[in-house]
């Protein structure tokens, strides 16, 4: 039996990434989730029609290095891989696809164009991750993709289908759809629908079949078979795996580039991101030191990808400049640079251990604010607290290592200036990423 990718996928979409996305993004949980059920078939659908093109093999080769599974939330955001797979399997239709699913789950567009470049990305990381460990060249990418077709369709919710999307007919799937349909009527009122081995469906408007031996037969068997189609499908949905440990909480997600530059409000606080109540500490193995952080934060994260190689195998700096990791727990006094608030120091001295750990990587620092305030303030502010962290470490023996350290301002804050303290925490952040 051929891989399901879609399965594969799951792993790095389980429920805690589900409630750090809702969290995020202000949207309900049950809408993050109904959004990603129909949005992980549709890309993997997209991937699996347009398995022949170079730019979509490329993108996934690309992606086994790039660590885009250690930030699916923030680092989705304005990557390159991701936008050239969504070019090439949708084009013009990535408008109508948004819409769609934003109708379907009824969360904003805005929130189902961010859930469909981080379930494009986890997609991408997955089959990346997996045609590496399988040693997967091009027309093993081909064949692995391709062998998704029979599928994928049919794992859409009830209701959707490719073409209900704006996707058109791939694979037949007006044809599955119509059965998934007939769930919802009653097998008195339905047309009988014969599948043959070939796979060909008809449906029979006839409903005077009392004088048809074999129609007697669909009668009752016709109801067994779509119950047990719709007991699969809701199965598949629920049997959702734990998130891997490279997936990020909600406050290391956000991902900037070298070039953009971020708001901080003059009193702001600069906190890693929202808190949350799912987050609880853990012990995390540092080459057999135990350090702790919280479960997928920035400490959990940063050791996964070292460990993994992902670091050392990165080509250049320009490979590692889409993820930043936020600290968790690191905030300043207000209006302060210099004054970190009571509970910082651990991450700090986590940060460090890491470095002493790992003495061939190297980061740069980012701090980030929210929309309040003077831009000018806001970045001088920003600038004055990334360069604080990187004279403490520089202070403690890893100078070396910290390559740069910059203040953004308000570039990547997202939160109006109108909207409460506690709902632009998400903006104000201090952050590290490696570098080459």
């Amino acid at each position: 039996m051929s891989l399901n990718i879609i399965d594969l996928i799951k792993g790095q979409l389980g429920p805690a990434l589900v409630s750090q996305a809702a969290t995020q993004l202000g949207e309900s949980e049950s809408g993050i989730s109904k959004a990603i059920s129909a949005l992980l078939p549709a890309v993997v659908g997209g991937m699996a029609n347009n398995a022949d093109k170079p730019g979509v093999l490329n993108a996934i080769t690309g992606a086994a290095s790039s660590g885009i599974l250690g930030n699916l939330l923030g680092g989705s955001s304005n990557n390159s891989l991701i936008t050239t797979v969504l070019s090439a399997i949708f084009g013009d239709k990535v408008g109508g696809l948004v819409n769609a699913i934003s109708s379907f789950s009824g969360i904003s567009n805005s929130s189902s164009s961010s859930l469909l470049n981080m379930v494009t990305g986890a997609t991408l990381g997955s089959v990346g991750k997996y045609a590496a460990d399988n040693n997967l060249g091009a027309s093993g990418l081909t064949s692995l993709l391709g062998d998704q077709k029979g599928i994928v369709s049919s794992l859409l919710p009830a209701g959707l289908s490719m073409a209900t999307l704006g996707l058109g007919n791939w694979f037949g799937s007006d044809k599955v759809d119509a059965i998934k349909e007939k769930v919802s009527v009653s097998s008195f009122d339905a047309p009988k629908i014969d599948v043959n081995r070939g796979g060909n469906t008809h449906v029979n408007v006839n409903k005077n079949d009392d004088n048809n031996e074999g129609g007697s037969i669909w009668k009752w068997l016709l109801p067994l078979l779509l119950l047990g189609l719709a007991a699969w499908f809701l199965w598949k949905q629920c049997d959702k795996k734990p998130a891997t440990e490279t997936t990020t909480t909600a406050d290391s997600t956000a991902v900037v580039t070298d070039s953009t530059v971020a708001n901080v409000a003059a009193d702001s606080t600069a906190t890693a991101a929202t808190a949350t109540a799912t987050k609880t500490d853990a012990e995390i193995d540092l080459n057999g030191v135990t350090i702790k952080g919280y479960k997928g934060g920035m400490e959990d994260s940063m050791i996964s990808f070292l460990k993994s190689g992902g670091y050392k195998n990165a080509a250049d700096d320009a490979a590692l400049k889409g993820t930043w990791y936020n600290f968790d727990k690191v905030n300043f006094k207000m209006g302060s640079s210099t004054e970190l608030e009571a509970g910082s120091q651990e991450q700090m001295d986590n940060l460090l251990a890491i470095l002493k750990a790992f003495p061939d990587a190297k980061i740069k620092i980012g701090g980030y604010t929210d929309k309040v305030g003077n831009e000018a303030s806001n970045v001088k502010l920003s600038q004055a607290r990334a360069d604080y962290i990187k004279k403490w470490l520089s202070d403690k023996g890893v100078g070396a290592q910290v390559l740069d350290a910059k203040g953004y301002g308000s570039e990547q804050a997202t939160v109006a200036a109108t909207a409460s303290n506690e709902e632009r925490k998400v903006d104000r952040k201090m952050a590290v990423r490696f570098s080459k």
